[in-house]
């Protein structure tokens, strides 16, 4: 068994257009560059996931500058990158077989947003059998306004994913308890 991956999904300029809402955790993508600071200096498996968004309103399609993966979190030359046009890490990627090549069971997940990308590829690594570790304070999501008209603040979205995903899907820790083991 290797030492568990970094998987940092989504981190990209377009999530920062003002249209989709306030966004909770501003100090996610510096809890990101902590972790993949870490990661790197003790050589550990790093792998970035980006969307390219097929959505013609979407600030991720490829040939905008919303498609720019952020500089806090950019890849090197040598850590892979895969990209997605769905909400899962795994789907119509290479991502699962390459793991299983790499003989990775545990994942570090990371990335943006918390109710969308981020869960799906949670729950989907879970249902794979992968060992994941989801990092609250390193993981965002924006306000939204649900089926029944309410308004919900980016932070309550946030808790309930936690909530949903802690102990069934993965483990939620912070990015402090991260680096002190």
């Amino acid at each position: 068994m290797t030492e568990p991956a970094l998987l940092i999904i989504d981190v990209q300029k377009g999530l920062d257009d003002p249209k989709l809402g306030k966004r909770n955790n501003p100090q996610a993508e510096a809890n990101m560059a902590r972790l993949l600071s870490d990661w790197r200096e003790n050589k550990r498996p790093i792998i970035h996931i980006k969307h390219n968004s097929v959505e013609p309103q979407s600030p991720l399609r490829p040939d905008l500058p919303g498609n720019e993966i952020k500089d806090e979190v950019k890849p090197l030359a040598d850590e892979p990158l895969f990209s997605k046009t769905v909400n899962s890490a795994f789907i119509g990627t290479n991502l699962e077989s390459y793991l299983h090549e790499q003989k990775i069971e545990s994942l570090v997940i990371v990335g943006l947003t918390t109710a969308h990308c981020v869960s799906t590829s949670t729950r989907m690594a879970a249902n794979l059998g992968f060992n994941v570790t989801l990092v609250s304070d390193a993981t965002a999501t924006h306000e939204r306004v649900g089926v029944n008209g309410r308004s919900y603040s980016a932070e309550e979205l946030h808790e309930m994913e936690l909530a949903m995903l802690n102990e069934e899907f993965c483990a939620v820790h912070t990015t402090d308890e991260l680096l002190q083991q």
